[in-house]
């Protein structure tokens, strides 16, 4: 019979088997980690045999644990995974009206033109017949009139379609996002439905988030200071704009503002406090319970109100676990090591939700706190001396996880967390909190309160913004691989090992293929473009061996949502370029002209031009037919609009660029429409090209004309999924194909990219969407 070894007294090594079963919660994650590369998941029958013959087995063969909790893992996440698949809308049903009835959760988002909320289904129908439809659907409900209160239950019109994201480098992965949090469709109300509030909005934890949120907006003097103390108080980050957040990014204190897992178990420790005050000073409750008993039951009652408060996010939640496995442990008078305590709080996630680790926020949670358990417990230092520490480690251990997650890492991070941590946590936070608890039974009270803590906010947030204005506050990295984290991973695991250790300097070698991978540049003459996906508009990045240029920006949004700065700009910089030399907006449209503010801002082009000048805005200049330079053997023209053409405007005042090199040839339309078609066709020649289709496949552009006079080899169409536009037109296709071309569309393909060798011919290199495709993936 297998037994614990024994220690120098006898008992069994608890320490031995602490790390043998923290070492089978890393198998059972490796599993679910595994499971998520998967391009399909095994039919459910097929995972829920495998995670019941990893139960067995692990059972009945002690010697094959760890390989059984690793298929366990496979199998549980693939099961959960298949669930959650199976819950998103059916294709069939993608762009009808569906009745829906449901309860509004979270924190509904009121914006200028449309006010977006989720949804929890209760009840489908469509056409009065059933529809077995359910999990959380994204609704925008456009108008100015509309309210959705949280915990209101709706009846409403919408129509939907299935979960779809851009997909690009750097990109944001929108539909991994939806699977994780249990979304199952998108879309938006119908104002022809017989949509109506059935009930007053009962209570609920949202309802209570919602009026302390909407109470501190009303009652706080300095609103300046009201998103963050929102954020701070009830996880409310609706109104942080992208500069707020350009700010926590610059300066790595994005999880401060977050309600971090430092504040939760701060709360928790109040709470503890309180009691311990209470049964010291009334001794006789002891003979009731002890006092240290009572203590932990109301510490994780405290955390998890506040978790509640912050809309349970990863952080929190990770943080409320390890405080439920220690409250569990004190009231069976066991004592857990804190590493035992980290595993099995990632072992009950696992459990709860394996598909938890496709969110960054799971792995920089985990992995920043069992850095600091193994680091802080090393040696004797002073007070001070385990904050500088804490700092630095936590910045050098999660560099390969912000790399990878967020392709940029914080100069200033170190400096800025010392600073606002201990600020934040133990001076602000408590007082926001405090008032915020305070603001609707005392307002007299939690008013002050509140209006101290933004006083002493607003300091701290000057600071933080002069911080991320510092030159070099951020840097950016190509798009890494999975080997680069992984050397990465090792190479910080080599720097933090205990001092004494040989040669522990070569992890920073280590380091280099993630922070400075390899980049495929192309070589003089030849030269990349990537037709960037960002929906309904265009992008076109062109790179040669020295220079590049960015075609077009992408649109920006009523709401604020720029896709100039949220996919145009990480594209760029995921494929190794943190600076352009020219930006060209072909003409003023939005969905062209939209982002070119953010794109000029954050990759500082050397000169803007645009056929609309004084519709785009900046420090614009008219590009003219006729204007021509080169770059390291690769030849650029301008072929429209005509200078001083007044007869022409708004989408025939396009820009058109040609590139040329050897046998590679692109050509950029704009929206140009075929009025303007001959006079290009006539400059472009009959040499095979690859044309970026004018107007994202519009009917009024590519005329039959047009396509006789030029060989089009490849055939790119930026457009978005199911269009309301109908773009790309039916017609436009069928001429392309009729006339050999090779057409591509972004709502299929997503971002597509392309070399043009001076000697050969056009090559495909990728379509993002395939090329990036998991199971989630539609």
């Amino acid at each position: 019979m297998r037994r614990d070894p024994p220690s120098v007294d006898g008992a069994p090594d608890l320490r031995h088997r602490h790390a043998l079963s923290a070492a089978g919660v890393f198998a059972a994650l490796a599993g679910v980690v595994a499971a998520q590369s998967l391009v399909r998941l095994p039919d459910g029958w097929i995972s829920a045999s495998f995670a019941l013959l990893a139960i067995v087995l692990a059972w009945r063969v002690p010697r094959a644990r760890w390989i059984a909790l690793f298929v366990l893992g496979v199998g549980w996440a693939c099961l959960r995974g298949s669930h959650a698949l199976d819950q998103r809308l059916p294709a069939a049903l993608e762009g009808r009206d569906v009745d829906l009835v449901g309860q509004i959760i979270d924190l509904p988002d009121a914006r200028e033109e449309s006010v977006r909320a989720d949804l929890r289904i209760e009840s489908a129908t469509l056409d009065g017949a059933s529809l077995p439809l359910s999990g959380i659907v994204r609704l925008s409900w456009y108008g100015k009139d509309h309210e959705l209160a949280s915990c209101s239950q709706w009846k409403l019109r919408v129509r939907l379609k299935r979960p779809r994201g851009l997909v690009n480098p750097g990109g944001f992965d929108f539909e991994r996002h939806a699977l994780q949090q249990g979304i199952t469709a998108t879309g938006y109300v119908r104002d022809d439905g017989d949509n109506r509030q059935l009930v007053a909005a009962p209570f609920c934890v949202d309802g209570l988030r919602a009026r302390i949120s909407a109470g501190i907006k009303a009652s706080l003097h300095d609103q300046s200071q009201v998103p963050l103390l929102q954020a701070l108080a009830v996880g409310d980050q609706r109104g942080l704009d992208e500069h707020d957040w350009q700010v926590l990014r610059a300066t790595g204190v994005g999880h401060l503002i977050a309600i971090s897992g430092m504040h939760i178990g701060m709360l928790a420790g109040l709470g503890v406090l309180l009691v311990r005050l209470l049964w010291k000073r009334f001794p006789q409750i002891n003979l009731w319970r002890p006092g240290r008993l009572i203590e932990a039951p109301f510490g994780l009652l405290c955390a998890g109100a506040y978790s509640a408060l912050a809309g349970f996010g990863l952080p929190t939640t990770r943080t409320l676990l390890m405080i439920a496995i220690v409250v569990i442990a004190r009231m069976w008078r066991r004592n857990l090591p804190t590493a035992q305590t980290l595993a099995l709080a990632m072992a009950a996630m696992l459990l709860i939700d394996p598909l938890a680790v496709l969110s960054a926020g799971f792995w920089l949670s985990f992995v920043g706190v069992a850095w600091l358990v193994f680091c802080m417990g090393i040696g004797q230092r002073r007070w001070w001396q385990e904050l500088l520490l804490a700092q630095g480690i936590m910045t050098l251990a999660l560099l390969p996880l912000s790399v990878w997650f967020f392709g940029q890492s914080s100069v200033v991070g170190p400096l800025a967390n010392l600073i606002a941590v201990p600020w934040i946590s133990f001076v602000v936070v408590p007082f926001t909190l405090a008032g915020s608890l305070l603001l609707l039974p005392l307002p007299s009270i939690g008013v002050p309160l509140l209006d101290f803590a933004a006083w002493c906010m607003h300091g701290q947030w000057w600071l933080l913004q002069e911080m991320a204005a510092w030159p070099g506050s951020q840097w950016y990295f190509p798009e890494p691989s999975l080997i680069g984290l992984a050397l990465a991973s090792v190479g910080v695991f080599w720097l933090l090992l205990p001092r004494g250790v040989p040669v522990r300097w070569i992890g920073v070698f280590l380091l280099l293929p993630l922070l400075c991978p390899a980049r495929s540049v192309p070589v003089e003459p030849a030269f990349e473009a990537t037709l960037i996906d960002v929906g309904q508009g265009l992008s076109v990045f062109v790179r040669t061996a020295t220079h590049a240029l960015v075609f077009d920006a992408g649109a920006r949004f009523p709401s604020g949502f720029d896709l100039g700065e949220a996919v145009v700009v990480p594209a760029v910089h995921a494929l190794g370029v943190e600076r352009i030399d020219r930006l060209i907006v072909s003409h003023g449209d939005n969905d062209h002209a939209g982002g070119a503010a953010s794109i000029s801002t954050v990759l500082a082009p050397a000169l803007i031009e645009s056929g609309e000048p004084q519709r785009v805005g900046l420090d614009s200049v008219p590009c003219i037919q006729g204007e021509e330079w080169h770059w390291d053997g690769v030849r650029f023209r301008i072929l429209s609009p005509a200078p001083m053409d007044s007869t022409t405007r708004d989408n025939d005042r396009s820009c058109v660029l040609l590139i040329e090199s050897g046998q590679g040839r692109l050509l950029l339309t704009g929206d140009v429409s075929a009025a303007v078609e001959p006079a290009i066709a006539a400059a472009v020649g009959t040499a095979p090209l690859v044309l970026v289709v004018a107007h994202h496949g519009s009917k009024t552009s590519t005329s039959e004309e047009f396509l006789q006079r030029v060989s089009v080899r490849y055939a790119l169409i930026s457009a978005g999924y199911r269009s309301r536009f109908g773009h790309p037109h039916p017609d436009v296709v069928r001429r392309l194909v009729d006339h050999g071309a090779s057409v591509l569309n972004t709502a299929d393909s997503g971002c597509i990219r392309l070399n043009f060798a001076a000697d050969s011919a056009p090559a495909l290199t990728e379509r993002c969407r395939l090329a990036r495709r998991r199971y989630w993936s539609e």
